[in-house]
């Protein structure tokens, strides 16, 4: 009788589990696309604006780079509090300092101050990371062979809000006119707005919280969980072949992706190529990264993460390669470029951050996950940063071809790792090269 119980109670959770589970990611995938679009927004005018208020080229790219820095800057701090408090809190937090960084950027906007405008995107990149977290607050109570589907799922909610953005920033910029602003000051307005909507979808509805709840399941502490700092994440990456590797492979898809797509717009105006042009070579790209993820999550799921990691890095080598010998008037060689690295980028970040989550038990992988969303976005960064001076010294073809050379070296980092992990675990049934 006993155990007739206890299997009925055991029933009963697991339907409460998945209950649970369709919630957070039906949650997520409306506060991502929120998120979406404030992000986009932002992205859209903050490089314009700041040309606008300087008259360089330079701190124009420098001020929109301060976007992906907020993002790298806070992405362990957020973590540390998912650690401690949960998802709810932790992504909440991160909306609302985007929330309050698109506020200074639109009083940046008005008094056309470019430090302000760097501190208000700098605050605004936090809306970044909390959007990026929430790939991994879906797979919290994921089971383990869904979990690819799960994060894709998520990142393919980032099209809703990257399309609606793009669509609707110039309707914010006649908001702004209409409201006595700056026009630009209308794409920070929505901005702000956004990232709100999205703090307020978290905080009334990511209840129970993913994280909290999936603990309690496993039972894994008996006591409140310690906030591990960065160098402890930081060295249980480095200990694991196999999170060096998801970590890696984050790393040459965001450089990747960053430094082809940032002198895209720059090569293509030098062959003359109009704005709108550029523009759809800009859809191209953003569909590749996100359109197709949960095809690639059901993959990853199927046939495991190192199989997608090397697709992730011939993807990334192609693209790069077929960009880099395609001339400023051809349209062809970037549009498919730029679109086969988007997809690249999609492989490498659902694959290598399904197999983060898979090498740690829950208590360690907020830390981690962190740690390696803040080695993902600061080397975008760094990428998008420098991209400008490395094309005056070695031209489109030259940065490019170091971008198809980081693709290579992800494919020869997988071979290697999976060689490694391989003979640790040479009593597990392991998939052939």
């Amino acid at each position: 009788m006993g155990e007739q119980g206890g299997g009925v109670a055991s029933d009963a959770i697991a339907v409460d589990k998945a209950a649970t589970q369709r919630k957070t990611v039906v949650t997520l995938l409306f506060s991502q696309a929120s998120g979406g679009v404030g992000l986009v927004a932002t992205y859209i005018v903050t490089a314009l604006l700041a040309k606008d208020i300087t008259g360089s080229k330079v701190l124009a790219t420098v001020c929109a780079a301060f976007l992906s820095i907020g993002a790298a800057t806070v992405s362990f701090p957020l973590a540390r509090i998912m650690n401690s408090r949960g998802r709810r809190i932790g992504l909440r937090t991160g909306y609302l300092v985007g929330a309050v960084g698109a506020g200074i950027a639109v009083i940046a906007a008005i008094t056309r101050s470019y430090p302000l405008l760097c501190l208000g995107v700098l605050g605004a990149g936090a809306g970044n990371a909390a959007n990026l977290a929430t790939r991994y607050a879906a797979s919290d109570l994921a089971a383990d062979e869904r979990r690819a589907r799960t994060i894709s799922l998520i990142v393919w909610a980032t099209t809703i809000g990257s399309t609606t953005g793009s669509v609707v920033s110039n309707s914010a910029s006649d908001l702004g006119e209409n409201l006595g602003m700056p026009a630009k000051a209308g794409s920070y307005l929505l901005s702000g707005l956004m990232f709100l909507v999205a703090a307020a979808i978290v905080e009334t509805r990511l209840r129970p919280d993913p994280l909290l709840l999936a603990r309690q399941l496993g039972a894994t502490s008996d006591g409140p969980v310690r906030k591990s700092s960065a160098r402890e994440s930081l060295g249980l990456i480095m200990a694991n072949p196999a999170a060096r590797l998801a970590v890696g492979a984050m790393i040459v898809s965001q450089v990747t992706m960053v430094g082809v797509m940032s002198l895209t717009p720059l090569h293509m105006d030098e062959g003359g190529q109009s704005g709108s042009v550029s523009g759809w070579m800009m859809a191209f790209h953003i569909w590749g990264m996100y359109l197709l993820s949960p095809i690639i999550g059901s993959l990853t799921d199927r046939l495991g993460q190192y199989p997608m990691l090397y697709i992730a890095g011939a993807l990334c080598t192609a693209g790069a390669g077929w960009a880099a010998i395609t001339p400023p008037e051809g349209a062809l060689g970037v549009f498919m470029g730029n679109f086969l690295i988007g997809l690249g980028w999609c492989f490498g970040v659902v694959a290598a951050s399904s197999l983060l989550v898979a090498e740690f038990p829950i208590e360690q992988r907020v830390g981690v996950q962190g740690v390696g969303d803040l080695a993902m976005i600061g080397s975008g960064a760094f990428a998008g940063v420098s991209s400008g001076l490395l094309y005056t010294l070695l031209g489109y073809g030259g940065v490019n071809a170091g971008n198809a050379a980081f693709g290579a070296v992800l494919i020869l980092g997988t071979a290697l790792t999976f060689v490694m992990v391989r003979r640790s675990r040479n009593d597990q049934p392991a998939i052939a090269l």
